[in-house]
């Protein structure tokens, strides 16, 4: 297979693809010889993890200095057409490169504690490895066909996860709501991407971007398959209202959530809409569904948010919304505030769950926030990241939410929808509302009888930790540029470059949603001015429509029960009257019967044969005597 670059110069384009290869080497080892391996083999999963990260920086160093491009080999032919297998490196890639590999890594160090006496400890390591190689496939893949493969790959490996302590039925529940909620987007993107192919005769992302700016797919070809695409894009990052996946996923380990939440399954639909945002730009109706369902998400998943008592399961909601809030900057045309989100949340949210991780085994697996508190006594270094975290993610100056949150209500503002940016303010508000819940429920207040035993985690998992807390803090500084570094926006752009710059009423009003919230929290869940349960009661029927989750999920129940399970029921009684009984053992019973039958002339008596012989001639001359004239 001859290989095909259009910089060949430029060695970190055609060694980029080793970043996966090695996740997916370390998965074969482990599944093959973990039984045989110390540690059953996770030093093998991290090394290869880390050894990808050392790929993404040696190739973002050959980037600065080259440039990048395409790197492709010839991957099989039916007639005519060519199919390559090929990876792009370009700002977008590599962005999501650097991510995935460096909270994969940090999760992988955190696991060796959490997991630690585990039975499957080997395969979790193994099937991490998968997941994150599968999504490193997916982030360089030059090709939709490549991509496809990789995103359902994706799914698998979650599922896998989700469900890794299958014996418990809510896991397995889970991970099967998952792996079917997600396979209804799936199939949504597979349509799409056939349309896009039949219309351009190619799955190369480049040459689909060149035939659609040049007028060469009909308009509503186009729109039909870009509304597929992002059908398939919602499945993945949960927007509404295929959401109701997530907070069920929260079954799996801890360290799961945390990758499928901050760098892999979840963001995989806001990266599909990046990847193809040249696009997706072509169409505004398109643009305008996204930016919609985006918002819809971020303000629902935030009410929730506000209810919820379990603490993964508030991450959780809080993870969905922010999935809002990217997918609402995208189609607000702002792709360089929404990637800037992506790295900031993606940072903060890994913090917080392995944070709620850490909890847990400090706590002796306590979730419930009303039996937290106070754990700053007896977890500082839990408590004090999980707080930056949690200040990270409300937007509070100086840390690095409070710039990505700024540049998108920037974007929406510049977009002109007065509404969107409204309400928009309204969800931020929110966010930092629950996030400042977490805060005065969880690391403040006194210490709850139920953690006077908590202990501080060991070294391997608050290392981890301490490196996203710093993360957290200054990644924000990629927005305005830092030490003679340009700005994010003067590297990581659509059209043209997008310089970081202060509009004031966007950064009072970002200010009055971060601070807002966690002064508004503090009267409420920690001097008590005003009572949560007390509010609670006087707006009981919005509390009870939070809490059950608007009925979304029994709404689903209703149409399987009523719908799916009456069509199957449907199905399975015509197979078995038709398809079985009749049209199957019905031909079989007639051979059967005229078998049965005809044997009576096969008497093997020469007297029987000769009447029936006699009886035919006389039938034919009656025939030919009678009839034949008539004719």
């Amino acid at each position: 297979m001859d290989p095909i670059s259009d910089n060949l110069n430029n060695t970190g384009v055609q060694i980029a693809w080793i970043a996966p290869a090695l996740g997916v080497l370390s998965f074969t080892v482990l599944v093959l010889f973990r039984k045989y391996l110390p540690q059953q083999g996770s030093f093998i999963s991290i090394a290869s993890m880390l050894a990808s990260f050392g790929v993404f920086c040696y190739v973002l160093n050959s980037f600065m200095s080259s440039g990048g491009g395409v790197f492709s080999v010839e991957w099989f032919n039916i007639g005519t057409h060519s199919f390559t297998l090929g990876i792009i490196v370009d700002e977008l890639s590599l962005v999501m490169l650097g991510l995935v590999t460096f909270v994969a890594a940090n999760v992988q160090v955190f696991s060796i504690g959490y997991m630690k006496g585990d039975g499957s400890f080997g395969w979790y390591f193994a099937v991490h490895s998968l997941f994150a190689a599968s999504m490193l496939m997916l982030v360089l893949s030059d090709n939709l066909l490549l991509l496809y493969m990789a995103w359902e790959l994706v799914g698998v490996c979650s599922y896998l996860l989700i469900g890794f302590w299958y014996e418990k039925r809510s896991a397995a529940e889970a991970a099967k709501k998952a792996f079917v909620t997600t396979r209804i987007g799936d199939i949504g993107l597979l349509v799409g991407i056939l349309l896009l192919y039949k219309a351009t005769g190619t799955f190369n992302i480049l040459d689909i971007f060149h035939a659609a700016s040049n007028g060469g797919v009909d308009s509503t070809i186009l729109t039909s398959s870009l509304l597929l695409i992002f059908l398939g894009a919602m499945g993945k990052s949960a927007q509404f209202p295929l959401h109701v996946w997530l907070p069920d996923a929260m079954e799996g380990p801890t360290p799961v959530s945390a990758l499928i939440h901050a760098a892999t399954m979840v963001v995989a639909g806001v990266f599909l809409v990046a990847r193809l945002f040249p696009i997706f730009t072509t169409t505004e109706s398109t643009m305008f569904i996204i930016s919609t369902v985006g918002l819809t998400t971020a303000l629902l998943t935030a009410g929730i948010a506000l209810v919820m008592t379990d603490l993964k399961r508030v991450l959780a909601y809080s993870t969905i919304s922010h999935l809002g809030f990217m997918m609402l900057t995208l189609g607000s045309f702002g792709y360089t505030a929404a990637l800037f989100h992506l790295i900031t949340h993606a940072f903060a949210k890994a913090l917080l769950f392995l944070c709620a991780g850490s909890i847990a085994h400090g706590t002796n697996d306590v979730r419930d926030i009303r039996k937290m508190g106070g754990l700053w006594r007896r977890m500082p270094i839990t408590s004090g990241v999980f707080s930056i975290g949690l200040f990270a993610l409300a937007g509070i100056p100086p840390l690095s939410g409070f710039f990505s949150k700024d540049e998108i209500l920037v974007a929406i503002l510049d977009n002109g929808n007065l509404l969107f940016f409204s309400l928009t303010v309204l969800a931020a508000l929110l966010s930092s509302l629950y996030m400042a819940r977490l805060f005065f429920l969880v690391v403040l207040g006194p210490l709850k009888a139920e953690n006077e035993h908590a202990h501080e985690s060991p070294l391997v998992m608050t290392v981890p930790l301490i490196l996203l807390a710093f993360l957290s803090i200054f990644a924000g500084l990629i927005g305005p540029g830092f030490a003679g570094y340009s700005g994010i926006g003067d590297w990581l752009f659509f059209d043209k470059p997008h310089h970081y710059h202060i509009n004031f009423l966007v950064a009072t009003l970002s200010l009055f949603a971060g601070i807002g919230g966690f002064v508004l929290g503090w009267m409420i869940y920690y001097r008590g001015i005003y009572s949560s349960s007390l509010i609670s009661k006087r707006f009981s029927r919005v509390h009870n429509l939070l809490e059950n989750k608007y009925y979304i999920d029994e709404f689903y129940q209703k149409i399987i029960d009523t719908v799916a399970l009456a069509f199957a029921r449907f199905l399975a009684n015509f197979d078995r009257v038709v398809i079985n009984d009749a049209a199957v053992n019905g031909t079989g019973r007639s051979v059967f019967l005229s078998g049965w039958r005809l044997r009576y002339l096969e008497t093997g008596k020469v007297y029987n044969y000769a009447l029936g012989m006699a009886l035919g001639l006389v039938s034919i001359g009656l025939f030919w005597w009678f009839v034949v004239p008539s004719i």
